[in-house]
């Protein structure tokens, strides 16, 4: 049995639970650690996946009316970040600053303030969220602040186009805008896979105009490494964040999930975002204001 001494998280045991939601709800998108619960028969708007970084981006525009050329601007947005910031196209900004061709100072605005967060990130986590050590070779990889960057201005082009209920959903990493029900105050469901059965959920949160971001082993293993060990960090199976930015919450979730169970504790104590972390030996755990989320 954990330590449940920190009385800034609360401690639950999973086993046994019957979660939330159905199979049918977690089936929607079997490879995300967090989903957006499927959408009733028959509702106006439109749904669009789109391959792009590395995974798959999912639009749920729920508006009657879509305003010609909002999601295809979006769209081109994701590819452009793609083009620019990854370090596996050898022509990318990141892989030419990484070999020495760029020097920051000459680097694209974009890069400039993505590495500038990532050095603020740096400082803010204790080196938990470290952009040059999320690699072997050591070079630059912002990967773990930019997509949710990109989402989240991809959600920002769809609102300078008019579009008022949507989500959003890079690979688990989700922004919600508005309603499900267009006019109405029900906010969005979003469910945390169950990290042992694949068609049930651990949890559901109830957003409205904000993000959640999970860190997970759910598909790719024990793939987040603690940088100051240099060792895959294996307390957690999962870790959510919610709050108002989707690209603080994906950098805090990547940070907490490094520091292991204390990873909670250090985002009970950042204001405006809350945790549901779940241990690899079977506890969940809560931050306080998490309770404000929960269906």
């Amino acid at each position: 049995m954990p330590d449940r001494g920190d009385p800034d998280v609360a401690w639950h045991a999973i086993q046994g639970d019957p979660s939330a939601g159905s199979g049918d709800a977690a089936r929607s998108d079997p490879s995300a650690p967090s989903i957006v619960l499927p959408r009733p028969a028959g509702q106006p708007g439109l749904v669009h996946a789109e391959p792009v970084m590395g995974t798959v981006i999912v639009f749920d525009i729920r508006d009657a009316d879509v305003p010609a050329g909002a999601l295809e601007r979006a769209i081109a947005h994701l590819h452009d970040v793609d083009r620019r910031f990854s370090p596996y196209k050898p022509d990318s900004e990141v892989s030419r600053l990484g070999r020495g061709e760029l020097v920051l100072d000459e680097a694209s605005p974009d890069l400039r303030w993505v590495m500038g967060l990532c050095d603020e990130l740096a400082r803010l986590t204790d080196g938990y969220f470290d952009a040059r050590a999320f690699r072997p070779d050591g070079q630059p990889d912002p990967t773990g602040v930019v997509k949710g960057w990109a989402v989240e201005d991809a959600a920002f082009l769809l609102l300078e186009a008019g579009v008022r209920d949507f989500a959003v959903n890079g690979g688990g990493d989700i922004v919600a805008r508005g309603s499900p029900e267009p006019g109405s105050p029900i906010p969005w469901r979003v469910g945390i896979r169950h990290p042992g059965e694949r068609d049930r959920l651990a949890a559901v949160l109830e957003v409205r105009d904000g993000a959640v971001a999970t860190s997970g082993t759910y598909e790719r293993g024990a793939h987040v490494v603690d940088p100051h060990t240099g060792r895959p960090a294996t307390e957690l199976v999962s870790l959510t964040v919610v709050g108002s930015s989707l690209t603080w919450a994906d950098a805090f979730a990547t940070a907490a999930f490094a520091m292991g169970r204390g990873g909670a504790e250090w985002l009970a104590a950042q204001e405006g975002y809350e945790a549901f972390a779940i241990t690899s030996d079977g506890w969940t755990l809560a931050t306080p204001g998490l309770e404000r989320f929960r269906a």
